[in-house]
């Protein structure tokens, strides 16, 4: 805070004083004689004409602070040069002003009007550099601690709390009047007497306002008579002054302070102790503190005070008061950067939820997606179990029809030699027969192999399913591109189902024939049982012939023409199951050879064996 914003503070509480009416503005002429004082107090020559030209009687009405403003900076703070005037009296000028209308303290007064200046040039000084001028409480709490100090007491914050949260108080700090009323109230020095309070006053305002670092009793060694006489000395950032006596009446000297200054702590001697030396380009000063605390507490002071010059700066406390700023406005910003960090917490956390949302959304969607899939295990249990149950119903009348068989077969062999005029022509169907079986043989072993190759199909077909999985968003695509192909097959279909009603016609056909093919071979079956019965009674006659096989005998390889064939008997009770299975293994096989455009019954029984795909 440079020394034109401190004159501005003081000025800026004697402009509102004389502010009547609270309009913001000012009469004439008492601007022209608040102008004449500071002239006069801050020793500035007087310029009548200026004064009077900006003044002029011609200009109605009062002026305001903003038409003040440029004379001020122009005719008076401009001319302002620091240490040609003592800038108490700026302060006192003000104070005199200012008080007589905004100072009023009621009932018992602690504080006399001396005290209540003093406290005032403290309340300016650390006050906020934005106008209405405020002192935020953490510099209230700093200057009571400072008076508290100087008195040898603890702060009493409780009181210091109630008086803040009272509505005399504004929000953003205190005003000076609110500050007064506070200390005159008694409450933060009930119990201490007057003089203590003033003299605590006048050394903080001393050490704050008036710059002074240290004050105290030292013993100086003369420089030319080499003596030791008792001086009291002050300390300020660019000086050492000392004094006869604390009256600060009868100066005795002037010590410059500068960057070739240094402390040194000597020993004791000359009946001296606590002993230092201040060393400038020119001098050496002895001095002697009375105890070992205070020669300490003088060294650190006179160190910070060359510190000071050579950095630059005229005053601690100014330095003290922008560090104290500065890091009010760090906390400030780590608060907000909290706030910001909190706000980007929520925001994550209100994420988060609707995240944790969607999931159980997801999971919602999951769930019953798993309960349609369970739907559709248990309806295909249901329609495997009836499967079985109707297989289970095919296999019973499978063996009813086999028990027929069996009793048919007893029957038959009965008629089996009236059937020996036939044998001639059953040689040669057997021979037809002997192919057929052979076929079927060879259809079996494929068969066989099929099966094999379908298992390992089958095992292919569980690792294409994990496939089949990535695949799914493929066939999301595909099935846009598919759902444009439809309308081009849904053509090709109705073209294609006039061609399969053909087909099924065709195959109407087909299977009328091999319905009676299968008759015919149902009748050369039996007709064979018939004869096989009979042979093993000719052995010997048509061994040449056919070498027949009894029932449950095996016949010798290559010696006969029915080597392949058995007769069925009560001892192989699944050979029906097996016929049935043929059969309609043979019905598949002809629906396909159907659909391939088959011309002739007797390709569909020769193949009858072929793979179902």
């Amino acid at each position: 805070m440079d020394l034109r914003s401190e004159l501005l503070k003081s000025i800026w509480y004697a402009f509102t004083a004389l502010d009547v009416e609270k309009s913001g503005k000012v009469s004439k002429s008492q601007l022209k004689v608040l102008s004449h004082n500071l002239y006069t107090v801050l020793c500035i020559p007087h310029d009548p004409a200026a004064l009077e030209e900006h003044f002029r009687d011609d200009d109605d009405g009062p002026v305001s602070s903003q038409g003040y403003m440029p004379y001020l900076n122009k005719y008076i703070l401009d001319k302002v040069v620091e240490g040609t005037f003592v800038k108490e009296n700026v302060d006192e000028l003000c104070w005199t002003l200012t008080a007589k209308k905004n100072y009023r303290p009621e009932g018992k007064c602690v504080l006399p009007g001396k005290d209540a200046f003093r406290l005032w040039c403290l309340f300016i000084f650390l006050s906020e550099d934005r106008y209405p001028l405020v002192i935020i409480p953490d510099e209230v709490e700093y200057l009571l601690k400072k008076l508290c100090m100087a008195m040898s007491v603890e702060l009493n914050c409780v009181e210091l709390e109630d008086f803040i949260s009272q509505d005399s108080v504004q929000q953003n700090g205190f005003i000076v009047w609110a500050f007064l009323e506070m200390m005159n109230s008694g409450r933060l020095t009930r119990g201490i007497a007057k003089e203590t309070i003033s003299m605590a006053i006048e050394e903080v305002y001393r050490e704050i306002v008036g710059d002074v670092l240290k004050e105290g009793y030292l013993w100086k060694k003369g420089q030319l008579r080499r003596n030791w006489i008792e001086r009291w000395f002050t300390l300020r950032p660019s000086t050492l002054i000392y004094f006869t006596s604390e009256d600060r009446k009868d100066r005795k000297g002037n010590i410059q302070l500068d960057g070739n200054c240094c402390v040194e702590v000597l020993p004791d001697r000359d009946g001296k102790r606590c002993m230092f030396c201040l060393k400038t380009l020119t001098k050496t000063y002895e001095l002697s503190a009375s105890d070992t605390k205070q020669r300490q507490e003088w060294t650190t002071a006179i160190q910070t005070a060359i510190r000071l010059h050579v950095e630059g700066k005229t005053s601690l406390h100014k330095d003290l008061k922008l560090k104290r700023r500065e890091q009010r406005e760090q906390r400030e910003k780590r608060r907000e950067a909290k706030e910001q960090e909190l706000q980007r917490l929520r925001a994550l956390q209100e994420e988060r939820e609707r995240k944790m949302a969607e999931l159980e959304l997801l999971k919602e969607a999951q769930r019953q997606a798993q309960a349609l899939l369970e739907q559709d295990e248990v309806r295909r249990r249901q329609q495997h179990e009836q499967l079985q149950q109707a297989l289970e119903i095919q296999l019973k009348e499978a063996e009813e029809a086999r028990a027929s068989m069996q009793a048919e077969m007893a029957l038959k062999e009965a008629e089996a030699e009236r059937q020996r005029k036939r044998i001639k022509e059953l040689e040669a169907l057997q021979q037809r027969l002997e192919e057929a079986l052979q076929q079927e043989i060879k259809a079996r072993q494929d068969e066989e192999a099929f099966r094999y190759a379908q298992a390992r199909l089958l095992a292919e077909e569980e690792e294409k399913m994990k496939a089949l999985m990535s695949l799914r968003e493929e066939q999301e695509e595909y099935i846009q591109r598919a759902q444009r192909e439809k309308q081009e097959l849904k053509q090709e279909m109705e073209s294609k189902s006039r061609a399969l009603g053909e087909a099924q016609m065709q195959l109407e056909e087909v299977r009328a024939n091999r319905h009676r093919v299968d008759q015919d071979v149902v009748a050369a079956q039996r007709k064979l049982r018939q004869a096989s019965t009979n042979v093993k009674h000719w052995n010997v006659q048509m061994n040449r012939l056919m070498h027949p096989i009894g029932p449950g005998e095996k016949r010798p390889s290559g010696s006969g023409s029915f080597s392949s064939f058995r007769i069925p008997s009560q001892k192989d009770p699944g050979l029906c199951l097996r016929q049935k299975s043929d059969e309609q293994d043979e019905e598949s096989k002809e629906n396909m050879e159907s659909r391939g455009g088959c011309e002739s019954d007797r390709r569909l029984s020769t193949n009858g064996d072929m793979e179902i795909p």
